[in-house]
This record gives structure tokens, sequence and C-alpha cells, in this order.
């Protein structure tokens, strides 16, 4: 793991099938640490074991699914957070603990924006960070290309029009936020996050409107 912010933690990359890359992000605090997305890495896990574990594990979507949620609650008593719209899903690896499907303030700084589209259940997360940066994770909602840019989580052949124009809202809400660094889970090149400069986020989202609606 490698920090990448004062109280942000960056697990080494990941490559669940051919031609995905992600990141999961652990959130250090004394109230206890924060997990966003996941990792199959088991070193990385026992690192957040040397960093203080994980009390909580908050999943973006479905597609962070996988073994090592239950390694992360055995060993830290993690308490699992996720859409009541993936809750099948998310039950065939271990049930989650907090179930949200509202825009709602959570542990006191980190709030849920539901927004789907690539998935039902699609969540963002916006964390006010007490070192005074706010901190967007969003999953694969918006994902960050190989030159910078931004894109929507849509892939054809699996999303259809409905899923299109539900990626759409939830990208001009998410446009209306003003995050100091944003996070994706799912990433393509080298670098899966991003910190703005002030007015960068709009033009971001801005673009990545333009290439979902084309």
């Amino acid at each position: 793991m490698r920090r990448v912010q004062p109280d942000i933690w960056e697990t080494e990359v990941a490559s669940p099938f051919a031609g995905l890359t992600v990141h999961a992000y652990l959130l250090t605090r004394d109230e206890g640490n924060v997990l966003f997305y996941n990792t199959g890495h088991q070193h990385e896990i026992d690192k957040m074991a040397e960093l203080g574990g994980v009390a909580y594990q908050y999943l973006s979507h479905q597609d962070e699914l996988g073994q090592t949620l239950k390694t992360i609650h055995q060993r830290f008593g993690a308490k699992l957070g996720g859409h009541s719209a993936e809750r099948d899903e998310f039950s065939r690896y271990r049930k989650p603990d907090i179930l949200f499907e509202r825009r709602e303030i959570h542990l006191g700084i980190v709030e849920v924006i539901p927004t789907p589209g690539h998935s039902p259940g699609s969540t963002c997360f916006l964390v006010s960070s007490p070192h005074g940066k706010r901190y967007l994770f969003t999953g694969d909602t918006l994902y960050r290309g190989k030159k910078g840019d931004w894109h929507a989580g849509f892939i054809p052949g699996h999303n259809d029009e409905k899923d299109r124009e539900q990626l759409a809202e939830s990208l001009r809400l998410l446009r209306k936020i003003e995050p100091d660094v944003v996070f994706g889970s799912a990433f393509v090149g080298e670098v899966g996050y991003e910190e703005m400069a002030p007015g960068d986020w709009p033009g971001h989202v801005d673009g990545a409107l333009g290439r979902l609606l084309g």
C-alpha cells in the first residue's frame, strides 16, 4: 500500500479479469478505518492490520464483490455496506450489515450518494476529511482514462438504453459536487485518482456526459 493523502492509503493494483485494473482505498481515522471498494491481495490486508484494521467496508457496486470480503470481516470484524438494490448479490459472499438506498450521511463524514446506471446499486461516497479536503469515491460510475479524462461506466452489451439515461442523471448530480480528489475503482492507464484544481471537475463530468450521450 502507498499513502496518497494524509489519511488515504491506496492498495496495489489488481486485475480481477483481463482489461480491468482496480485499486481499493483505506481511509484511516481514530474512530475506525474505512475501506472503500475491495482488494484480493492478502498482503495488502496484512498492511491494513498494521494501519489499525478495517472497521467498515463500503462497496460502490456488485462488481467489487469477492471472497476477501469474508477475510476482512473475519480478521477485523468489519461491517459491510452496500446498496439495497444489490442485497442478493452481496449475500452470495456475505450479508451486508449496512444497507442504503438514498442520499445520507454515515459515520459523520461519509455522504452516501446513490448513482445508478453502471449497475442498479452503484453508489458514490463523498468524504469530508478532517485534513480539509473532500474526497469523492466514484466506483465505476466514472473512471479515469489513459489521458486523464474521465468516462462514464457504460458498457455496451452489458448496459442498455435505460441504464444510459440513469447514468446520465447520476453524472449530472455528481457535476454539482466540488471534490478536491476523485478516486475511481476501475481505471485505464497508470493512475486511478486525480487531484482537482478549483473548477476542474464540472469540465471532466461534461466530457464524460458528452461521450456517454454521443
